[in-house]
This record gives C-alpha cells, structure tokens and sequence, in this order.
C-alpha cells in the first residue's frame, strides 16, 4: 500500500513539474482565435471594366493581406447581371460555405438584400448601396460601403483646371473657351456628385471652366462612351473626363489629341499622349476590415465611409508628359487642406444654384448660393427629401449616409442626353 502511495505522490510531483515547466499553470483557452472563413466576391463585370478590374484587384490585395487563396479560401463570381442572377450567385456563394460575401454595383442591392433575408448567419456586404442604415434586418447582416471620391474627383479637377490653364497661357484656346466634356452614365446622384465635384476642382484653379455633360444611360458601353466623348469634342470640349467604365472615352481622346481626365485607374496605356490623372476608390481597405470583423466575430458596420485618411480615395501617379507644371503640387496643397477640414468640396460659396434648377427642396441666398438642402438620404419608395444637409456653409456630402446623395444642377454645368427612351 506504501509502494502504491509513494507511486502516486511522485506522479504528482511529475506533473507538477511539467507544469512549472510551462510557466506555472496551464494555460487559458483563448476565446478570441480568429475562425477559418470563406469568402465571396460578386462583379457585374469582369477585367475588361475598369469599374470592376479596380474591385477585383482590391478583391486579390485584401485576400493576400489577410493568408487567404483564391478558390480555397475566397472566390470571385463575374459577369453577374443585376438581376435575379445576383441573387442566385450569392446564394451559390453562401452554400458552399462562405460567411461574407461582397457585390460591387448598385443595382445588385435588392437581391443582395433578398439573399441577406435567406442567410441569416452569413454576412453580406454591398458596396455603392443605400439601404442598409434603414433596411431594419433584425440579424444586422447586411451592410453598405462607399468612399469619399468626390474628394478625389476633386482633386483630379485641379489637375484638369491646370491643363486649362496651360492651354489658355499657350493660346491653344482663350479663356471663354475652356470648355470640359463628361461622359456619364446615369443621372444618379452617384454620378451627378462625381461630375460636379470634378468640374468644382477644376474651376478652382481655372475660374472660366464650364461643362458638358452626356450620358450613354449604361455603366459599361464602350461604343456609346466613346461616341459620347467624340460628340462632345464636336461641340468645342476642351478636355474629357467620364464616370463610365471602358476604354471608350480615353480611346477618343488619344485618337483626336484631347486631354482625358480617367476614373478607376490610369488609361495611360490607351492614352500616352492625352491621359492626365484618374481617381479611384481603393476597396482594400473594406475589404481587410470587414473580412477581418467576421473573422474575429466582430460587427461590421451597416454604413461605412472610405476616405483619404484611410486611403480607401487615391490617386493615379501623375502622367508628367501631359499634366501643366505645378500640377502636383496644386493637388497636394488641396489634399491637406481636404484632409484637416480647411476645403470642403462642396462649399456653398464655391457655386451657384439659379433659375429652373431651384426647386422646393432647396434654398438660396440672393445670389444662388444654398442655404438649405433636404436630400434624400433615406432613399424611400417616394423619393421624399427627407434630410439637412447643407451646414457650416457646405453641403455635406456623406456625412448622413456613405453613398452620394448630391443631386443639384449647378450653374456652369449644362447636361445633355438625360433622356435614355
């Protein structure tokens, strides 16, 4: 019975050992361990888009940052419409295991919403939405994302105001004829915000700019973009710049010698003589963010706001063979003025709002600048103005929501093709 006792009391003391050995104790289990995840990634195009080839390429950057291989621990659905297929391509996603998924276009949100409602336990994410602060999902697993680029529209504006006043110092055009084109797409607030603020950047630098505007009522139409570039050189444009997403504008600008202003990346390829600049949103940011909280079981928000500070708006590297001296300059100086709330780019006293373009919503002082701007941020069936937006003598542009709600026709822009048939 003592050999037994005494076998015992060394086993314990053995043990004790080991344990002191470790530090002591054994140790906790660690709760916060992140979990194996899958992730998915919808497009409505593919790399032919530059729209959708910025979001892929930010797709792939996240995915590396975070350990993540493609068709093992993320996968990308392109080509998706948005349609019903949207919704059949989320749902293939979330079945076969991914626990986030992301879509990239506007009209993706319904059926990403649909698929939120059917997959309670996935998260999903849409970027360029605007229904996820008011949509009211109990499981909170739906969420918008969107960045500030009207600030680099803006400072993509400077670059192009600079060129104009290259162009008017050399006696290419006189100072009445600094005229820009922009090929849009739809009359979105999207759009209408990224044209206005591009066109405020230029007039900055270049107080005679004024603009054209026309839109192919398409994201991605390569003829008519271009078309629509062609026309607006015809009609004595200056200087092109889009929010449309194919080679089509920067392809017309090369071949009839017109300085081009890109978006989602540079064009330089199709445009070594005539492409300037082009801003972008850089998705990568959201992507290793909002990964990164299903991971680790956190909340993702329902409506998040890229900006300059979190590098989610850049800029494309300056095309010098182009671009006016003193370009970049101009675009730093703005940057950090943009940056510590000095400039706000839709500063009320920068533009006017007169004639049939003020409407009830809005109202302005004796000389046409806004006072006051209900928009609609909660983005209702009726389209009902609903929220001030304009204080501290700007109109606040995401503050009240990520995606763009500026919507107003400013003076100096003149819009052409609003009607699609």
């Amino acid at each position: 019975m003592k050999k037994v006792l005494a076998m015992i009391l060394a086993l314990v003391m053995a043990l004790s050992l080991v344990a002191c050995s470790n530090g002591g104790t054994d140790k906790p289990h660690d709760n916060t361990e992140t979990k194996k995840i899958k992730v998915g990634f919808i497009t409505l195009h593919d790399e032919n888009s530059t729209y959708d080839l910025n979001f892929i390429n930010a797709a792939k950057e996240a995915c590396q940052t975070l350990g993540l291989v493609e068709n093992e621990d993320y996968f990308i659905k392109k080509n998706v419409p948005e349609g019903q297929e949207c919704y059949n391509a989320a749902a293939e996603l979330a079945e076969q295991g991914c626990n986030i998924i992301f879509a990239d276009s506007f009209g993706h949100e319904s059926f990403m919403i649909e698929a939120a409602k059917e997959f309670p336990k996935v998260q999903f994410c849409h970027s360029t939405g605007v229904r996820a602060h008011t949509e009211g999902l109990s499981n909170s697993n739906y969420h918008n994302a969107f960045a500030s680029i009207y600030e680099g529209r803006y400072l993509a504006g400077i670059a192009a105001g600079m060129k104009l006043n290259q162009m008017i110092a050399e006696g290419k055009i006189t100072a009445d004829k600094a005229k820009m084109g922009y090929v849009g797409a739809f009359t979105y607030a999207e759009v209408i915000s990224g044209y206005t603020s591009f066109f405020l950047g230029a007039r900055s630098v270049c107080p005679t700019a004024t603009m054209e505007v026309t839109f192919t009522g398409s994201w991605y139409d390569e003829t008519a973009e271009k078309e629509g570039a062609e026309k607006l050189i015809q009609n004595g444009c200056v200087l092109i710049s889009q929010h449309a997403d194919s080679m089509g504008a920067p392809t017309a600008c090369e071949k009839a010698g017109v300085p081009n202003v890109s978006y989602n990346g540079s064009t330089v390829s199709v445009g070594p003589n005539t492409y300037i600049i082009s801003s972008r949103i850089d998705w990568a940011p959201y992507y290793v963010y909002a990964i990164q909280a299903a991971m680790d079981g956190k909340t993702i928000d329902a409506d998040w706001t890229g900006t300059l500070a979190t590098k989610s708006v850049v800029l494309s590297d300056l095309n010098t063979n182009v671009a006016a001296d003193g370009t970049q300059a101009a675009i730093d100086e703005a940057m950090k003025k943009l940056e510590n709330g000095e400039l706000h780019v839709f500063d009320v006293s920068t533009f006017t709002v007169t004639g049939e373009n003020v409407t009830a919503d809005m109202k302005t002082d004796a000389e046409g600048h806004l006072t006051s701007y209900m928009a609609d941020v909660d983005n209702d069936a009726n389209m009902e103005h609903d929220t001030e937006v304009v204080h501290d003598g700007y109109f606040a542009e995401s503050e009240k929501r990520s995606a763009p709600y500026f919507d107003i026709a400013i003076d100096g822009i003149v819009r052409l093709d609003v009607n699609f048939g």
